[in-house]
């Protein structure tokens, strides 16, 4: 079953993680500025691999740091063995394993797991969104002046109108405030817990917000492109919100006042 598998894998990265949370391990630097990749990566994602090929080894795979192991088949896991490594790397305990699960282009299960603070969020279409089984919801705040959000920024500055530092920049003058937890997954789960009214960001991959998205959805948000269009997780920007202030959210992004 496609649930246990996605939850045994979680799990087994998860323990690796915390388990080498506090101990000395290699870490190198990937493309940009800042852009870090440790040792426990790469044995997560081995993990994670293992037990998926063990029960379904003909499904595809996209993975952060291997990249695609491509299968011919309608079910595609999307994996990212520690989302916030930056964190991670040091010693800042906001980091999680993050897996999507899309069947025929369409996500249809997200698991993310903090094992840090115990934090097991997981979503599978249309049956709602869990935090540690237990049902979450979006807020129901309507103003975006009256919110809490939640953003990230690239590791490599992108000259680009209405960029990162100037929605942030619009935010902050007017109060409102914005958090930067540096992992897009959590990001999105305390969306949909509840947490924050709303997360935007500019930069993404898809391992980063493949099983969030579909987190977000099913705990009744919204989450769309940059522009307000229908979101998957090849696009790089990315608007989630509890739904009712997202068309402001996605006003203001793209050059809009508050």
């Amino acid at each position: 079953m496609l649930k246990n598998t996605l939850i045994k894998a979680t799990e087994a990265a998860a323990k690796i993680i915390k388990e080498n949370f506090d101990k000395t391990y290699t870490i190198s630097n990937k493309e940009g500025m800042n852009n870090l990749v440790t040792e426990i990566d790469h044995k997560s994602e081995e993990a994670i691999i293992n037990i998926i090929k063990a029960d379904y080894p003909d499904h595809f795979i996209l993975s952060e740091e291997v990249g695609e192991i491509v299968q011919d088949s309608e079910f595609k896991w999307i994996i990212d063995p520690i989302d916030g490594t930056v964190n991670y790397a040091n010693g800042i305990p906001i980091c999680c394993v993050s897996i999507g699960i899309e069947q025929a282009g369409k996500m249809i299960m997200g698991a993310v797991y903090n094992p840090f603070i115990n934090e097991f969020f997981f979503a599978q279409r249309g049956l709602g969104a869990t935090l540690n089984d237990k049902k979450i919801s979006v807020t129901q705040k309507t103003e975006v002046i009256k919110s809490c959000l939640v953003t990230g920024f690239p590791y490599t500055y992108i000259n680009e109108e209405n960029g990162p530092l100037q929605v942030f920049e619009k935010f902050i003058r007017k109060g409102i405030p914005v958090r930067r937890l540096g992992s897009a997954a959590v990001d999105l789960c305390w969306v949909a817990a509840g947490r924050f009214d709303g997360f935007y960001e500019h930069q993404l991959s898809a391992w980063d917000s493949a099983a969030g998205f579909i987190i977000v959805e099913e705990a009744g948000g919204k989450v769309t492109n940059l522009k307000g269009d229908p979101y998957n997780p090849y696009q790089p920007g990315l608007i989630a919100t509890n739904g009712l202030i997202h068309d402001e959210i996605v006003r203001i992004v793209n050059g809009g006042e508050i």
